[in-house]
């Protein structure tokens, strides 16, 4: 069975790496968002990785579905299912409308309505399985909860069989405490051809699907480790990780592991206008202020979302983080390299955007799992 992924609001690719690094071949990428695009493609270059199959699509993904041409989607998706090729479509859109710290505009929001236009494109193309993700506002909060689910009754309707779950990157193995949920569907022929049951409601059992074969940490056992607090800002010194706790959940796991002092984008952070002493005043580990948040060296980060006056500062040093240390807090592989010439706020935005690159990757070794594992 070959696994092709058609990726949409493709962002910088780190969700599509994940599927990649596990296996998949992503045959083709949409963007709307110019940097985002410039970023994937100058990544895989530097990653060595080759050309999407079907190349780049930087456009609203509305025209895919209008669009009936010679070359259109529908085309293309044909091709590889009369190549006997599995196809995968994969996608997160844009969540501030259904981002409590964002807009909240819900699905009338022109962001909202792009997670029914993505469920609209996956009815019409009937690719062989879907992934969705987005905020888990969209799935905890009662005000969006009855899209999300109207969009899973239109996905079942569609005969798709689903499965869902509020994932946090903290538990693949990432420095992160993110929690997205993440829906997940196949064509019900494709589960019958494969001798998967499901329920009369379209639903994957509980126990039917590996959610925690990949899962390496328990997010319960997580927020229940003794990690260090507030500690005074102490630059340029050295500790060492106090004992019981997963140094790979920390944040100088990784800044040690990408060597991010060694790294392409080390010195591509912003500097303060007014001098040093905000910079200063910030313990290590307080994130308690909506800005202005000083990572601990010995924890993990909080969400990695630049943008909105949300500013996270180097545990030990007097400034912001850097564009490499914002890609080693999303769990990237030290390869990955952002396009230098790139604006600092759009290469923040960048970093920023993506799903944490070791839950991306722990996601689709789950569905690769479930579809045959090695057998594939």
């Amino acid at each position: 069975m070959k696994l092709s992924i058609f990726s949409f609001f493709s962002g910088a690719g780190f969700l599509d790496l994940g599927f990649e690094k596990t296996g998949f071949e992503v045959v083709y990428a949409n963007e709307i968002h110019p940097p985002f695009n410039y970023t994937y493609k100058y990544s895989r270059e530097q990653l060595k990785l080759p050309k999407p199959r079907y190349g780049y699509h930087e456009g609203d993904i509305k025209e895919l579905i209008e669009d009936e041409g010679q070359d259109s989607l529908r085309t293309l998706v044909n091709s590889c299912k009369n190549n006997n090729e599995t196809v995968g479509f994969i996608g997160g859109p844009p969540c501030p409308d259904f981002s409590v710290g964002g807009k909240n505009r819900g699905r009338e929001g022109e962001n909202g309505k792009l997670s029914a236009t993505y469920v609209e494109l996956i009815c019409q193309q009937k690719p062989d399985f879907f992934l969705f993700e987005n905020v888990k506002g969209l799935w905890r909060t009662k005000k969006h909860r009855a899209f999300y689910d109207h969009m899973k009754d239109v996905l079942h309707n569609s005969g798709y069989v689903t499965t869902d779950r509020l994932i946090n990157a903290l538990e693949y193995g990432a420095p992160q405490d993110r929690a997205r949920i993440i829906l997940i569907g196949f064509k019900q022929s494709l589960l019958e051809e494969l001798n998967i049951p499901f329920g009369k409601d379209m639903a994957i059992p509980d126990r039917g699907f590996p959610w925690e074969k990949h899962i390496k940490y328990s997010i319960a056992d997580i927020f229940e480790l003794p990690w260090p607090t507030v500690e005074p800002f102490e630059p340029n010194t050295e500790k060492i990780c106090p004992i019981g706790l997963p140094e790979e959940l920390t944040v100088q796991h990784w800044f040690e592991k990408n060597e991010v002092d060694k790294h392409p984008n080390a010195n591509q952070y912003f500097t303060p206008r007014a001098g040093l002493k905000r910079f200063e005043t910030v313990d290590e580990g307080d994130s308690s202020k909506k800005s202005y948040k000083r990572l601990h060296r010995w924890r993990y980060s909080p969400t990695a979302c630049y943008g909105n006056n949300e500013v996270h500062l180097h545990p030990y040093k007097a400034r912001r983080i850097s564009v490499a240390e914002a890609l080693a807090i999303q769990s990237l592989p030290k390869e990955y390299v952002v396009p230098p010439n790139l604006t600092l706020s759009n290469a923040f935005k960048t970093v920023g955007n993506g799903v944490p690159f070791m839950a991306s990757k722990g996601i689709a070794e789950t569905i690769r799992d479930f579809l045959g594992g090695d057998d594939l």
